[in-house]
């Protein structure tokens, strides 16, 4: 006589995480080196159709792989390597592809895919990221995961790749992607501007802009530097932004050299946005922040500085984000004190004091995902960089920045990095400085 024996299952296996941040985000078994992106946008029913050829090498043997694609597009066709996949499926927010048979690890490996529909922003804790439509046209604002809002990708921060972006929309619109605008040609109603990207850049910081925009060139720039925007706001522009090639001066002599070969661009929107917006040498605005006031001007600061600590110099994962809002954000206290406003030290005990009498539960280190975009994040980052500042000197505080920026430039970094580079810049011991302020809650004394 046997006794009938209801059998546990195992449990399911866990899909590998990247990034614990964005757990959902990145994928394995390649690494992308090249975007090639021809679009097609239809501003009256935003309507997007593209087709994507992405460059990449195995990192195993690999026969089924995954790119990050919003819902929102629907795939018509794939080719891997001018052959047709065994089969191919989009599902939550993942366009997974399976070859008849493996590549080995270390092959080349060209993906060619059409896809197309009514793209909009993903739906975040931080908000709606990523692609949008406005008034009278379009951006993407893609921190920290909108790049596959608008195209298939491998959206994580630590993926770099080069970019050439080809985009056809009605000819009355200005159409605007990263990096240097090879060519423009206009037929039948539409133009197509084609950009190339070369320097390694994490997906989150491509971007397209569409508006019916004048542009203009700023004068006594050491940079080139750029604005787009609409003609109604060209007077206030030229007041608000005016003093860019001042900070870009300062900026190249604290910073080191500006690290892309293209120079800069400033899009300002028709429609008002809540917070600007950094990508690869560019920056969005919203018509609020022309105010004709020079309302804007920390913010202004803040995401030019990016160009270097964020989009040059790029975390490599989430939780290491102080590396790029705590440098941007000492980087606007920096330009009050050369503007003549508040010094850097008034701004530093000002905020300081604010963080004392907030809660204090953010470990700057690993502030979790939700409070990545803490204002605490910001300010902390920030006084921790003022104190390192006190702690080892101006000249070798700033030697330590140009440092960071040129050994580090177009690369991916972690906290440890910075610590054990900063280490080489000072007399003492800096463990003290870096428990109380990274890997520790409370607020310490300035």
């Amino acid at each position: 006589m046997t006794k009938n024996v209801t059998k546990k299952k195992a449990p399911a296996a866990k899909s590998p995480v990247i990034d614990p941040y964005l757990p959902r985000n990145g994928n394995f078994g390649y690494r992308v080196s090249r975007y090639e992106l021809d679009l097609e946008y239809k501003v009256a029913i935003n309507r997007l159709a593209g087709s994507a050829s992405i460059t990449a090498v195995t990192l195993a043997a690999l026969r089924t792989f995954s790119f990050d694609l919003s819902d929102a597009l629907a795939v018509s066709k794939v080719s891997v390597n001018g052959r047709r996949p065994h089969n191919y499926r989009s599902a939550a927010g993942k366009l997974h592809i399976t070859l008849e048979s493996a590549l080995p690890a270390g092959a080349s490996m060209t993906v060619d895919i059409r896809y197309s529909g009514s793209p909009r922003p993903i739906r975040t804790y931080w908000g709606d990221v990523g692609f949008e439509e406005l008034t009278n046209g379009a951006l993407v604002a893609g921190q920290p995961n909108g790049a596959a809002s608008w195209f298939p990708c491998d959206d994580h921060p630590a993926a770099k790749a080069s970019f050439r972006i080809a985009i056809s929309t009605d000819s009355p619109y200005l159409a605007i992607a990263n990096g240097e605008l090879l060519s423009k040609k206009t037929r039948a109603g539409h133009t197509t501007w084609t950009y190339e990207l070369a320097e390694p850049t994490s997906t989150y910081l491509t971007t397209l802009q569409i508006g019916d925009y004048v542009t203009h060139r700023l004068p006594k720039a050491s940079v080139p530097m750029y604005a787009a925007l609409p003609e109604a706001l060209r007077h206030n522009f030229d007041h608000d932004f005016g003093r860019q090639p001042q900070m870009m001066k300062l900026f190249v002599k604290l910073f080191g050299k500006y690290p892309l070969s293209t120079g800069y661009t400033v899009v300002v929107t028709e429609d008002e946005l809540e917070i600007p917006l950094e990508a690869q040498g560019l920056s969005v605005f919203g018509a609020n922040h022309c105010d004709g006031k020079r309302s804007a001007e920390r913010l202004i600061a803040h995401e030019l500085a990016h160009q270097w600590f964020g989009n040059s110099v790029t975390a490599r994962r989430w939780r290491d984000i102080w590396l790029h809002e705590g440098f941007a954000c000492y980087a606007e206290w920096l330009w009050s004190e050369e503007a003549g406003g508040p010094s850097a030290d008034t701004l530093a005990r000002q905020y300081h004091q604010r963080l004392a009498s907030a809660s204090q539960d953010l470990l700057l280190s690993d502030p979790g995902p939700r409070d990545m975009f803490d204002d605490r994040v910001y300010k902390r980052g920030a006084l921790l960089l003022h104190c390192l500042r006190k702690t080892i000197g101006d000249s070798n505080f700033f030697a330590l920045l140009q440092d960071w920026t040129t050994r580090f430039r177009h690369a991916t970094v972690v906290t440890d990095d910075f610590t054990g580079l900063a280490a080489s810049y000072a007399d003492e011991s800096l463990r003290p400085l870096w428990s109380a302020w990274l890997y520790s809650t409370a607020v310490p004394d300035m």
